[in-house]
């Protein structure tokens, strides 16, 4: 099952699943709602634990960087996610409404099957509580230059990236299906696949328009064709495609960042800085996502309120881990808390996400290379 890419095995759980919920069966459909009910809890209590680990020596890695160069790429990173989420935004909002129809809930209130039993799995803080600690811990860390705690935290992160890389990943394909039985079995699924194609689409379509953006902008700062740098960063791109990963790609978008002119110096500092800080891709992905789960449901919404979530996603995709579909479960806390997601919204917007996370991933290694570019330009400038 290992070669068994993830997006094939989380159609195969939603194939499952609408099997199970269309031929009625009370009891296997039961089940899998039961499963998908205690796998729910446990990712409600791992979701604090995730952002400590992987946010709070994440702020200590980039605290302890000193110079220009790490102001430079990390400013520019974060301006680049916020555009892209607020370009997303747009996009949804003037796309989505016409492509989607609001009417009864999809999950939650509609549901008339319920699990056999529930085993309840409190998390040990708050989402927001997660975040200032993870904060607090990570400039704590920066500050002090102090290797013990520095080094407990990045054994911790290892251990919640092996949950992660053991358990959620492996089973989120059965916590799918078992959402798909239980919208199958009260028939609702229908309007849920055909959410599917049309929001893979256009999260695609805006990709790519972010990265030809990205290096218009590059290009008319640096003075390259930006369409020839993009043609260069063509194997980084798809590399990231099969990998699904922004780590695995380092070595590929390097090479081909330094193919576009990039100083050796500025392509080995700011092309894996910006792998773990960089996400514009992503949250595109996310933001797209959650407004479309939104508006399946015929919730109504503003610019003021997802804007203050587009600010935040930012700032937590550095706890995002290299693993597939690891920036989605670094956002979770932030669609409970910010967005109001239930626990089936939630499993909903991972099977959204996860269905495009190659290239989404490919987009974010893209503009790695247009980042890169004018880091190397402000560097040349104030050398």
């Amino acid at each position: 099952m290992k070669k068994f890419g993830l997006l094939p095995r989380l159609i195969v759980g939603i194939l499952v699943g609408i099997l199970i919920g269309n031929t009625g069966n009370e009891f296997l459909t039961r089940v899998l709602v039961t499963f998908s009910g205690i796998f729910g809890n446990f990712l409600g209590y791992i979701i604090p634990l995730i952002i400590i680990g992987f946010i709070a020596p994440g702020i200590a890695e980039l605290g302890g960087k000193a110079g220009k160069l790490l102001a430079y790429t990390a400013g520019l990173a974060y301006i680049s996610t916020i555009i892209a989420g607020t370009l997303a935004f747009l996009v949804a909002t003037l796309i989505l409404p016409g492509l989607l129809t609001a009417s009864s809930q999809v999950v939650g209130e509609g549901i008339k099957i319920g699990p056999y039993f529930e085993i309840q799995m409190p998390a040990i803080m708050g989402v927001m509580t997660a975040l200032v600690t993870a904060f607090l811990f990570g400039l704590g860390m920066a500050a002090i230059k102090g290797k013990t705690m520095f080094h407990f935290m990045s054994e911790f992160q290892e251990i919640i990236k092996k949950v992660i890389e053991n358990i959620i990943i492996p089973l989120l394909p059965v916590y799918i299906a078992g959402l798909f039985a239980k919208m199958a079995y009260s028939g609702e699924v229908a309007q849920t696949l055909s959410l599917f194609g049309k929001v893979f689409v256009l999260v695609v379509i805006v990709h790519i328009s972010y990265i030809i953006i990205q290096y218009l902008v590059a290009g008319s700062i640096t003075r390259i064709n930006p369409f020839l740098a993009i043609k260069n960063m063509l194997p980084a791109y798809f590399t990231a495609i099969g990998t699904q990963s922004s780590a695995a790609t380092i070595p590929v978008t390097v090479r081909t960042t330094k193919t576009n002119g990039v100083s050796d110096e500025v392509a080995d500092f700011a092309v894996p800085l910006c792998a773990t800080i960089h996400l514009a891709g992503s949250t595109i992905t996310l933001t797209i996502c959650a407004i479309a789960v939104l508006a399946l449901e015929g919730s109504t919404f503003s610019f003021a309120q997802i804007f203050p979530f587009i600010l935040m996603l930012g700032i937590t995709m550095v706890a995002a881990p290299g693993v597939p579909g690891g920036a989605v479960m670094a956002a979770l806390g932030l669609l409970e808390t910010m967005l109001g997601f239930t626990d089936a919204q939630l499993a909903l917007m991972m099977a959204l996400y996860m269905a495009q996370d190659s290239f989404g991933t490919a987009a974010n290694v893209t503009g790695d290379g247009a980042i890169a570019l004018i880091v190397n330009k402000l560097a040349r400038t104030t050398s």
